[in-house]
């Protein structure tokens, strides 16, 4: 049978209840068990397709096309094992299915109430990756915090689903902050206690505490915590703040957190867990020989977390050439032609990240001009492989006002155009070219250097495309498409031949890097970033 363990949050929010699942599920895994994370948001919306980043940070996309959390991220690069649409639920995304149910008269002319029925719904989805038979563990974790009003119906179907399941297979680990007062000198259980309180009132009562915390936990301070929650003093487990979020799983050994699961469910901890590769991920990237500045130019730059997979993209192929990679944000509407230069003096090379809008675009186009003319090592993803497109349409061919019709319909040079599937959807959740697509590289292209191969599969998210009634004119220039998605003639990929490292993909690299297997993409663009460094430096 598979067993199943529910992370919630009290005190505050983003306390790293994404982080300490994924540790969990790494401890987990390196112990032998199949093991997946599920994430069930309290909101809304039916998915983050349609929030600013500035709301909820990145959107994070799955190989089956599901808009979701950003913590799915953290699950994917933690267990190198792909997520999917079952993986993210939201209280919108139940609701609708439940209205639509009443709809068709599925209920019978009974009295569509959010006990039972919404709870019903939220047990059979966080039921539903358990039931497959494909894992050992499910790991849900549950956004937002006790004692939110949105919350409730979440928390109610646990508690069910606790009785329905029966003891030992199932575990609640309860993540809240226990704060120091600096002006006491001391740390403060007073809001864990009272997150735990609430809890209980709710009618479940959690098996581990785990305390985020600034300073150590005193064996006085376990012990007070775990007699005023009801918890076993070895359940309460200290999650100080850490150097990386990659540290957390060997704190949380430990703490012994896994080992102390696992004797709730009945589960074998014979098997230790196996941790030399992630090791050795560590090592290389807690002590680099090299370091490079990226320069990231953006529209979310003040908000790290709206770029949250290619900042760890960049750490995991910094950890693979073992180099630091330093990552500084410019915001693209502060790029013009007369600072670019001074704003880019220091950075070894220069990744244009994706976004939607006009906003910002003229900044980002001056930076890809002086990239592309001073032979920077250049990185675009999606809208900055589009980007690149517009640049050299406008200063290299000539094509005056070149642009995409997504910021100028009326265009005379509409080299980026709305892709012909997109142009009678109205709606705009869920609607773009999302998820997994094949991409055919050309051999002896730059392309086919990083890659290894002419068949690769990457991650998607946008409506606009390379307009190919433009291409022969764009690669007699030099700018090659040597990326081709093989069903559509989409161009995937574009690059420069006489530039050390131009590369730009429509597609979302960052999405599939994980600490196993950083992404090539990165990997190479962060050698060429270092190659550049040394070059200057002779």
């Amino acid at each position: 049978m598979t067993k199943y363990i529910f992370v919630t949050g009290g005190v505050t929010s983003s306390l790293g209840k994404g982080i300490i699942a994924a540790s969990l599920a790494k401890l987990l895994q390196a112990r032998g068990f199949k093991v997946t994370i599920q994430k069930f948001d309290p909101y809304i919306n039916i998915d983050p397709g349609t929030l600013n980043p500035y709301e909820h940070g990145e959107c994070y996309v799955t190989e089956d096309g599901a808009e979701t959390d950003l913590d799915l991220g953290h699950y994917e690069r933690f267990l190198n094992v792909p997520t999917s649409q079952a993986n993210n639920v939201t209280t919108g995304r139940i609701y609708k299915y439940v209205i639509e149910k009443e709809r068709e008269g599925a209920y019978l002319g009974k009295t569509v109430q959010v006990i039972p029925h919404i709870t019903d719904e939220i047990k059979r989805r966080m039921l539903l990756l358990g039931n497959t038979g494909d894992y050992d563990i499910v790991i849900t974790e549950l956004g937002g915090t006790v004692g939110d009003i949105e919350s409730l119906p979440f928390i109610e179907a646990v508690r069910q689903l606790r009785w329905e399941l029966g003891s030992n297979n199932s575990v609640v680990i309860h993540l809240t902050l226990v704060p120091y007062l600096a002006a006491a000198g001391e740390l403060k259980t007073k809001p864990t206690q009272h997150s735990v309180k609430t809890l209980l009132e709710y009618g479940v009562q959690p098996d581990v505490l785990v305390c985020r915390t600034e300073h150590k936990l005193t064996q006085e301070i376990r012990k007070k915590l775990a007699l005023f929650c009801n918890v076993n003093i070895n359940a309460v487990i200290e999650s100080i703040d850490a150097p990386t979020i990659y540290d957390v799983p060997l704190l949380m050994l430990k703490e012994q957190l896994d080992k102390i699961v696992l004797t709730k469910l009945k589960l074998s901890t014979k098997n230790e867990p196996d941790l030399e590769n992630w090791k050795a991920f560590l090592g290389r990237l807690k002590n680099p020989t090299n370091e490079v500045n990226i320069a990231l130019v953006g529209k979310y730059v003040e908000l790290p977390d709206a770029y949250k997979s290619i900042n760890e993209g960049f750490v995991h192929a910094g950890a693979a050439n073992e180099t630091k990679v330093k990552v500084q944000y410019f915001a693209a509407e502060s790029v013009t032609d007369d600072n670019v230069a001074e704003k880019l003096k220091n950075a070894d090379g220069v990744l244009v990240a994706p976004g939607f809008g006009e906003r910002g675009l003229e900044g980002k186009l001056a930076t890809i001009k002086y990239v592309r003319e001073n032979k920077i090592p250049f990185f675009g993803i999606c809208l900055g492989m589009q980007c690149s497109v517009i640049e050299f349409g406008r200063n290299v061919l000539g094509l005056k006002d070149a642009n995409s019709f997504e910021m100028n319909e009326n265009t005379p040079h509409p080299v980026i155009n709305l892709m012909e599937e997109q142009k009678n959807i109205k709606n705009m959740g869920g609607t773009m070219r999302l998820g997994a697509y094949d991409c055919e590289i050309k051999k002896g292209t730059k392309a086919y250097a990083i890659y290894g191969k002419t068949k690769i599969s990457e991650r998607h998210r946008h409506r606009y495309e390379f307009n190919n009634a433009y291409l022969e004119q764009y690669e007699k220039a030099g700018m090659i498409a040597s990326g081709i998605n093989p069903e559509t003639g989409l161009v995937e990929i574009v690059e420069l031949k006489d530039h050390p490292f131009f590369v730009a993909g429509q597609f979302h690299p960052e999405l599939k890097s994980t600490v196993a297997n950083p992404h090539p993409l990165f990997v190479s663009f962060v050698a060429a970033a270092l190659a550049n460094k040394k070059a200057l430096k002779k």
